[in-house]
């Protein structure tokens, strides 16, 4: 009788994780029952003599067989290993790649849904399709989502522009019906051409306190031209707090500064006074090389350039030329100076102003009387002598604040700030 003998090993369930297929477990124990038939097959016969035992003949034929069985259960056992050993190869290779495959699918997901036709070439972009047969579990199909349309760029001289424009202030003008003339304009006075995509993202700011009466007309008129023009922009009216003396380059670098906290994206800034409204929409309002100054030919001063350094009224900065002077000076309490020292700081820096021609840069100002805490600036000359000095340690680096209320309007958003007192003059009372 030929007798099993079982030969202790490894435990290869305990080696190979909870995760492993089971067809590798079943054949490695095919493997090992073959390798426990063979054992039995070469065990010498009962009784043979030596090693062998048994009759002469016997022996002799028992020996002849068991060495021709022993080799080719040997060469039947090697076979199998190798074929073990590239399954298991073949195996932990296709998992890898399998959770490759799935990594990529969670990660692309979302793109994949925005933009189809940028996913790989996989059947998972075809309903009916089934996955290869690798042992992989069948992906779901992924079903294309909206697409984003690509608009293609504004055109630098937009088409429906009326030109001149006839300006009056003798109406009264309620908000009600100025957000009902601009249906297109979203909470907080944003805008975006649905039908270009325009080269720079506008910020307005308009320094601002007490004039109701101006914002609602400089609202009724701008936000049509400013939409004729398509620009993708947003308002903010900076209102200082406070019966104190008014700053207005103060409120414009505070303008500057929250208007970036509100959208990073803003790279062109239009600094404008309540009561100034463009008589030409062909005024564009966007940023050039140089600084520009676009209210060149006011009514107050007949049409015409009161001097050829002024830059008051109506300016416009992109954003790396705004900090390249340092923003505007905080120094500048009550009326007057601040625009001749920024028109300084330009020049100082080695840039020019840029402006319109002058049959375009045309402006109507609503008249009104002047501002109380807003009388001239008796120090202006001085300081305006002294920018060269200044410009390093006063602007937007040094400006100081407090932001009250942020109120996102339906035309506009309102910012209402502390921005401190002048340090001695004029005397309160």
């Amino acid at each position: 009788m030929l007798r099993a003998t079982s030969q202790p090993g490894p435990s290869w369930p305990g080696l190979l994780s909870s995760e492993t297929s089971p067809w590798l477990l079943e054949g490695l124990n095919e493997v090992m029952s073959m390798k426990c038939s063979c054992i039995v097959a070469t065990q010498p016969a009962a009784g043979c003599p030596g090693p062998l035992g048994g009759p002469a003949a016997a022996c002799g034929m028992s020996r002849l067989l068991g060495g021709t069985l022993e080799r080719v259960c040997k060469a039947v056992l090697l076979l199998c290993l190798l074929h073990f050993l590239v399954a298991v190869i073949l195996y932990f290779d296709v998992y890898a790649q399998h959770l490759a495959f799935f990594s990529r699918f969670s990660a692309r997901g979302p793109t994949r849904a925005l933009h189809p036709a940028a996913s790989s070439t996989t059947n998972c972009s075809r309903p009916n399709a089934t996955a290869p047969s690798s042992g992989l579990p069948e992906v779901p199909s992924a079903r294309p989502g909206p697409t984003v349309p690509v608009l293609p760029p504004c055109p630098d001289l937009p088409p429906g522009l009326v030109g001149r424009l006839l300006i009056e202030f003798t109406s009264p003008m309620p908000l009600e019906r100025v957000q009902r003339e601009n249906p297109g304009v979203l909470l907080g006075g944003r805008y975006t051409p649905p039908d270009c995509t325009p080269a720079q993202t506008v910020a307005v700011i308009i320094p601002f306190r007490h004039r109701e009466h101006h914002l609602r007309y400089w609202l009724h008129y701008l936000h049509p031209i400013l939409r004729r023009q398509r620009l993708r922009y947003g308002i903010y009216v900076i209102n200082q707090h406070g019966e104190d003396t008014f700053n207005r380059a103060k409120l414009l670098n505070v303008g500057f500064l929250e208007a970036l906290k509100e959208d990073a994206a803003y790279d062109c800034f239009i600094f404008s006074d309540v009561d100034l409204v463009p008589m030409d929409d062909r005024n564009l309002y966007r940023c050039g090389d140089q600084p520009r100054h676009f209210a060149i030919a006011m009514d107050k001063f007949g049409f015409r350039l009161p001097y050829a350094g002024y830059f008051g009224g109506v300016s416009g900065l992109s954003k790396a030329q705004f900090l390249r002077i340092n923003g505007f000076p905080n120094e500048y309490w009550g009326w007057g100076g601040e625009d001749d020292d920024i028109f300084n700081r330009i020049s100082l820096t080695g840039m020019k102003i840029s402006r319109p021609d002058i049959r375009i840069g045309r402006y109507r100002m609503i008249k009104h009387d002047r501002d109380k805490h807003n009388e001239p600036n008796p120090q202006r000359f001085t300081k305006i002598q002294n920018t060269k000095l200044t410009m390093k340690r006063d602007g937007i680096g040094s400006v100081r604040y407090q932001v009250l209320e942020v109120s996102r309007q339906p035309l506009f958003t309102n910012i209402t700030v502390d921005i401190g007192r002048p340090p001695s003059w004029p005397p309160r009372g």
